[in-house]
C-alpha cells in the first residue's frame, strides 16, 4: 500500500511540470568536432578496420597506396590508440568516398605521433583515384577480449527503483525532452557540421535533483552535444538516473564516466573509475593506460590519475620500452620523476631513460624542461660505480653541465662521507635525492616464483602416528622454484657501508602449518617474510622500508607493498583484492631491500 501510494504522489508531482523553454548544454566539446590531422578507419563494421581517412581543412579525405606499408600503417593504429598495426588493405571496396585524395607518396619513420607529421606531397596533390584508397586492420590484443566478455553491475538502488524504472521505460507522463546530436564529422554543402539526433523523453521530478540538466520550471527541454560513439549510451545513463542500476561493459565505461563527470554525478563517477583499473594491465603499449592518463587530467578525476600514474610507476621499466613511451608529455613524466614508487633496476636506469625521452622529443622539449627533469633525477642514489660512467655516456652532458657537475658532486660525497660530516644547508637528507625508489638488480632483491605451483601443504603428514613437515603427493604438489630463498645485499648503497653484509631469508608461508612450523603467528595466509639472518654492527639512522612486488606472470607488478614486523601479507582473491588483477592468480614475488638515512 505504502508502495502505491508513493507512486500515485510521484505521477501527480509528474504533471504538474508542464510548460517551458528550451535550454542547450554543450557537453565533451573536446570529442565534437574533428581536429586538424585527426584520423579515422571507415567504411567497416569492425572498429580496428576499415579505409583510412584524414581530416584536413575541414574535410576528411583518402590516403593513396604509393609507398605504404607497415610503417605508415603503425602510425595510423597508434595515433588512433590501438596497440600497432595487424596488416595492410589495398583493393578493399569500403563503399564511396565523396571526399578528396589528400595524401600521397607518404614516408613515415615509425615514431611519429601523427600520420600528418610524415613526408608527403602537398595536401591533395596526387595523380591517384579512389580504387587506390589504402586500408589497414589495426592490432586490438588482448583488449577487445576483455571488454566482449566483462560486464560490471552496479546497484547504487532505492527501494522504488524498479518501478521507477518501468516509468522510465513507458515514457508515461514524461514531460522534459533531451535532445542528444552528434557529430559525423562530415561537413554540409553550408559549412556546417552534420549531425545526426535523438531524442529521450524524462521527467522533470527526476532530473531536478541534478541542476546541470536544468530541468526546472520554464524549461521544457535540452540539447545535449556528445560523441557519436557516446550516443548509444545516453539512454542507459539516464535510466540510471531513475533507478541508480546499471550494466557497464568497458566498451560503455569511458563514456558513461564522462556522462557522470560533466552532469554532476559522483558516485557513478566514483564507481565506474573504479572499474578502471581493471583494464590498466590489459594494453602492453601503454597506450590505453596514457590516454587514461590524459582523460582523466581532463575531467579533474584525481582518483584516476593517481591509479595510473601508479600503474606507471610500477611498471616504469616496462613502459619505457613500449610505443607508448616517447609520445608521453613532459607532464606526466614530471608526475613520475617525483615518486618513491617508481620500481626500476637502478637510479643509473631512470636517468638513461629521461635522457633518451628528451633526445627523442629533440627541439619540441625547452631547455627549461630538461633542467626540470633532470632535476627529479636522484644521483646520489646512482650506484657509485655508475657514476664514473655519466660523463662519457650521458646524450645531455654537454647541455646541462652545471647541473651535472653539482649533482655528481653530491652523488660522491653521499657516498663517502656521513650526514653529520655534511653542513651544508643543501644537503638535507629529507630530500627526495637522498631517498631511495624501489630499485630490483643485484644485490637489491630475490624473486620467488610460484605461478606454476598447485596447492600444497594443505595439511602435515602422520608417520607413525607423528606428524612431520613435508607434502601430501596424494592431494598436493608443487614445482618451480623454492618457497624461500637466500640473499645477501650490503647494508646501504652509500660505499661507506659496502662492506658490512647483510644476510637475508626470503619465505612464501602458504598455511598456518607453515607459520606454526617456523613459530609464527600468521592473521592470513598465504604471507610473505623477509628476515635478517645476521646482525651487523649499522649506523642508528639506517632504517629499512623493505618492499614486495607482487608480479602477475611475471608480466606486471599489480601489487607492492612493505613490511611490518618482517612480514607482509600476500593479495589473493582469496584473501584481499590486489590493486590490478591477475588472471588465475599466478603470481611471482620479489622482495627488495630498501635501505633509508633517515
Amino acid at each position: 500500500m505504502d508502495t502505491q501510494r508513493t507512486l500515485c504522489t510521484l505521477l501527480v508531482l509528474l504533471l504538474l511540470y508542464v510548460s517551458g523553454r528550451a535550454y542547450k548544454f554543450d557537453i565533451f566539446k573536446q570529442n565534437l568536432e574533428p581536429q586538424e590531422g585527426d584520423v579515422r578507419l571507415f567504411g567497416s563494421q569492425n572498429i580496428s578496420e576499415g579505409r583510412v581517412e584524414v581530416y584536413h581543412d575541414g574535410k576528411w579525405g583518402t590516403v593513396c597506396d604509393d609507398n605504404w606499408d607497415m610503417t605508415e600503417a603503425q602510425v595510423v593504429c597508434r595515433q588512433l590508440n590501438f596497440p600497432g598495426a595487424k596488416s595492410v588493405i589495398i583493393g578493399r571496396d569500403y563503399g564511396q568516398a565523396p571526399g578528396p585524395i589528400w595524401l600521397d607518396d607518404i614516408n613515415c619513420k615509425g615514431t611519429e605521433k601523427q600520420l600528418a607529421t610524415c613526408v608527403f606531397k602537398n595536401w591533395g596533390e596526387t595523380d591517384c583515384s579512389h580504387k587506390e584508397d589504402v586500408g589497414v586492420v589495426c592490432e586490438t590484443g588482448s583488449i577487445d577480449t576483455a571488454i566482449s566478455s566483462f560486464t560490471h553491475s552496479l546497484d547504487h538502488s532505492i527501494s522504488l527503483s524498479d518501478d521507477l524504472g518501468q516509468i522510465f521505460d513507458s515514457g508515461n507522463g514524461c514531460d522534459f525532452r533531451i535532445i542528444v546530436r552528434s557529430p559525423t564529422g562530415n561537413k554540409l554543402h553550408d559549412g556546417t557540421l552534420q549531425m545526426v539526433e535523438t531524442t529521450i523523453c524524462a521527467h522533470k521530478v527526476i532530473l531536478s535533483n541534478f541542476p546541470l540538466f536544468k530541468a526546472s520550471v520554464g524549461i521544457d527541454n535540452i540539447t545535449v552535444n556528445i560523441s557519436l560513439s557516446c550516443q548509444p549510451h545516453f539512454t542507459s545513463f539516464i535510466r540510471y538516473l531513475y533507478t541508480r542500476k546499471m550494466d557497464v561493459s568497458f566498451s560503455s565505461a569511458l563514456c558513461l564516466h564522462q556522462m557522470a563527470s560533466n552532469f554532476g554525478i559522483k558516485q557513478l563517477k566514483e564507481d565506474i573509475g573504479r572499474l578502471f583499473s581493471k583494464i590498466l594491465p590489459d594494453d602492453s603499449t601503454f597506450q590505453k593506460q596514457v590516454s587514461l592518463y590524459k582523460y582523466a587530467l581532463d575531467t579533474e578525476d584525481l582518483i584516476l590519475e593517481e591509479n595510473c600514474v601508479r600503474y606507471l610507476a610500477w611498471n616504469f621499466e616496462n613502459f619505457t620500452m613500449s610505443p607508448a613511451w616517447t609520445g608521453i608529455s613532459a607532464e606526466l613524466l614530471g608526475a613520475l620523476l617525483t615518486r618513491s614508487d617508481v620500481v626500476v633496476p637502478d637510479e643509473y636506469f631512470v636517468l638513461q631513460s629521461v635522457e633518451r625521452w628528451i633526445s627523442e622529443m629533440g627541439n619540441s622539449t625547452s631547455l627549461k624542461t630538461q633542467f626540470d627533469l633532470l632535476s627529479h633525477i636522484r644521483f646520489p642514489m646512482i650506484p657509485a660505480e655508475k657514476l664514473f660512467e655519466v660523463e662519457s655516456s650521458s646524450l645531455l652532458y654537454n647541455a646541462h653541465n652545471n647541473l651535472y657537475l653539482e649533482n655528481i658532486l653530491k652523488a660522491f660525497q653521499f657516498n663517502v662521507l656521513l650526514f653529520g660530516n655534511l653542513t651544508d644547508p643543501k644537503y638535507n637528507k629529507q630530500n627526495d635525492e637522498y631517498q631511495p625508489r624501489i630499485y630490483t638488480a643485484e644485490p637489491w632483491s630475490a624473486a620467488i616464483d610460484l605461478s606454476n605451483t598447485k596447492e600444497q601443504f594443505l595439511q602435515p603428514i602422520r608417520y607413525n602416528n607423528r606428524y612431520q613437515h613435508g607434502y601430501d603427493y596424494r592431494q598436493s604438489y608443487t614445482y618451480g622454484q623454492s618457497s624461500n630463498k637466500f640473499f645477501r645485499t650490503p647494508a646501504h648503497n652509500s660505499l661507506l657501508f659496502k662492506d658490512k653484509i647483510i644476510d637475508w631469508r626470503a619465505y612464501i608461508l602458504q598455511s598456518q602449518y607453515d607459520c606454526s612450523n617456523y613459530g609464527l603467528r600468521c592473521e592470513s595466509v598465504p604471507m610473505a617474510r623477509l628476515v635478517p639472518e645476521n646482525r651487523v654492527n649499522l649506523d642508528r639512522n639506517i632504517l629499512f622500508r623493505n618492499q614486495l612486488l607482487v608480479m602477475c606472470k611475471g608480466q606486471y607488478i599489480c601489487q607492492v607493498q612493505g613490511f611490518k614486523s618482517y612480514m607482509a601479507p600476500i593479495t589473493t582473491n582469496g584473501t584481499q583484492v590486489p590493486s590490478y588483477p591477475c588472471p588465475d592468480d599466478k603470481y611471482t614475488y620479489r622482495f627488495v631491500v630498501r635501505p633509508e638515512y633517515v
